[in-house]
């Protein structure tokens, strides 16, 4: 009985055999044509982020060829101003920054490349290199020149260093590198102070150089200590401490917490005592307070 229902299922029809084998031909077809077409050497579209990216590294290659081929360009400039970064890329060694910035702490310059290496001690094929860029000021290049005045004679120019404290607008605007802006700075600064007492208080404007402060020491000096008002410092107010350019609000707040734990200030010696207080600048600020 299961024999034969079992032959009845295996048993086809002339049509159905005919379909049976169309279908298998059809499949077929399709997995060759599916092998040939779809599965050869045919490479798959890239994503559009990545051809976007092929696109540009032709010039990514090429740029970067340029840049390592390329040496970096050095415009002129003063070596007297050459700082621990420029020195580096210059090629200098840090005992040779060193030599150089030692030197410019004692208020003297550089006038030559000869007196460059004499201070620096670099070598005659670093000095070779670097030297063509040097840049001094036009007074150190015409400094043994003479000019030729009215009464055809020649007479030697000579620079005149006025009081820095007696200078007006249009003395500060004479020095090359300050104008309108930078001179009423300086004027404001002298007001609150009541005048200067050091020439290095250049350094505190805002704005200023380290160039153009340079070239106001060489044309400005204090001839005598002006007469300040000073600043009671054992009797100010936080309010009034906070008044005086040298004097911030943390400051002020340390130095009134001092004076009222250690009985007051009785002179420089303890100002370099109070937290935050400014140790390069106590001599300076020293003579504009009152103990």
């Amino acid at each position: 009985m299961k024999t034969s229902k079992l032959k009845s299922y295996l048993q086809f029809s002339k049509s159905q055999r005919v379909g049976l084998l169309l279908l298998f031909t059809l499949l077929v077809i399709f997995q060759l044509a599916f092998y040939f077409f779809d599965s050869g050497d045919k490479k798959p579209d890239a994503e559009p982020d990545e051809q976007q990216w092929l696109s540009v590294q032709s010039k990514i290659d090429t740029a970067a060829v340029a840049r390592r081929n390329s040496k970096p360009k050095i415009y002129p400039f003063n070596p007297n101003f050459i700082n621990d970064f420029k020195g580096y890329k210059l090629g200098m060694s840090v005992a040779e920054i060193d030599r150089l910035l030692a030197f410019r702490k004692t208020n003297r310059y550089v006038n030559s490349a000869a007196e460059f290496q004499t201070v620096t001690q670099v070598s005659d094929s670093l000095l070779a290199q670097i030297a063509p860029y040097f840049k001094f000021p036009d007074w150190v290049k015409n400094k043994n020149k003479r000019f030729f005045s009215q009464d055809d004679s020649f007479e030697r120019k000579v620079v005149v260093v006025k009081d820095i404290n007696s200078a007006t607008q249009e003395d500060l605007k004479a020095v090359y590198g300050i104008g309108d802006g930078l001179s009423e700075r300086i004027l404001k600064e002298r007001e609150k102070l009541g005048g200067f007492v050091s020439m290095q208080q250049m350094g505190d404007v805002w704005g200023l150089s380290e160039q153009v402060v340079a070239k106001l020491q060489t044309s400005f000096k204090v001839s005598q200590i002006p007469e300040v008002k000073k600043v009671k410092i054992n009797e100010a107010t936080v309010k009034e401490l906070v008044q005086f350019p040298y004097f911030r609000y943390a400051l002020a707040k340390s130095i009134v917490t001092y004076r009222s734990m250690n009985g007051g200030i009785k002179g420089v010696e303890d100002l370099v005592k109070i937290s935050g207080f400014p140790i390069d600048k106590i001599n300076i600020i020293a003579l504009y307070l009152e103990f």
